[in-house]
């Protein structure tokens, strides 16, 4: 598949350095999607703005749910819009866009927020202890500079990787977009499981009292990780999943129904 080729370099760069509006719109509700098509508006813009339904139905599509770490936010955009400059719809894209968003965040926040600011604040901290009026100053300067460079380093080597990735493999993409798509659910089932805590607390008598005799208990929770641990979490999962895509509940009302619920089934000593 070919496309127009309408993005330059400079359309790259523009979209890496806007990636810091990413967290502009965060909200309960898609997190930073809304962010994600703030970010990608001008390429879109250029790419489809000849046709308007195409151009609002792409920013329509990436105001879904997002969440990733902005500074590592450009390698993703890239190889997006490398994709989109060659023709591919939204749905081969997704699934790639999709399955990177949580390693790329994991490993953007242990650089930026354990690594990168620690370092600095340390080496800066110190020079104002000794009296370095400007160290502050200093701190800010070393702190975004650094954080622009990765920015603009992984979008560049996201832009080649994505345009290499469809040269060569062209005719597998929407191969390689659907084991994407399944790495991505497979890493929100994990999140779900790991994440999510629901533990019964509810514990049953076993047999006939007699005396001296002490009575067996059965654990429901012991029971229910034994057949299929963090079963509860998942099909909690599930449930809002499935008020959201099909009941299109406001996510604010599930998070109110959420809240209610763990306070009246702990008050009721159901769930632990």
């Amino acid at each position: 598949m070919t496309g127009s080729n309408k993005l330059t370099k400079a359309d790259y760069t523009k979209t890496t350095l806007r990636a810091y509006f990413l967290q502009n719109g965060f909200n309960y509700t898609n997190y930073q999607g809304l962010g994600y098509a703030l970010v990608m508006y001008p390429a879109f813009k250029k790419l489809y703005g000849d046709d308007k339904e195409r151009f609002a139905k792409e920013l329509e599509n990436n105001s879904e749910f997002y969440n990733t770490n902005p500074n590592f936010l450009p390698f993703i955009t890239s190889i997006h819009l490398a994709m989109a400059d060659k023709g591919y719809d939204y749905e081969s894209i997704r699934g790639i866009k999709m399955a990177l968003m949580g390693p790329l965040a994991g490993i953007g926040d242990s650089l930026s927020q354990f690594c990168i600011a620690p370092l600095f604040s340390t080496i800066f901290a110190s020079l104002a202890l000794q009296g370095v009026p400007v160290a502050p100053l200093l701190f800010l300067l070393a702190e975004n500079i650094t954080l622009v460079l990765i920015k603009l380093g992984v979008g560049s080597y996201g832009r080649k990787l994505g345009t290499d990735l469809i040269d060569k493999l062209s005719s597998q993409m929407s191969t390689i977009s659907e084991a994407a798509s399944m790495i991505g659910v497979t890493v929100i089932a994990g999140l779900a499981a790991t994440f999510v805590k629901m533990n019964v607390n509810i514990t049953l008598a076993a047999g006939a009292v007699e005396e001296g005799v002490k009575q067996s208990t059965v654990n429901i929770q012991g029971m229910l990780d034994k057949v299929a641990p963090a079963l509860l979490p998942v099909l909690y999962t599930y449930l809002m999943y499935y008020l959201i895509k099909k009941k299109k509940l406001n996510t604010y009302i599930l998070v109110l129904i959420t809240v209610v619920l763990g306070i009246v089934l702990s008050y009721f000593k159901i769930l632990a």
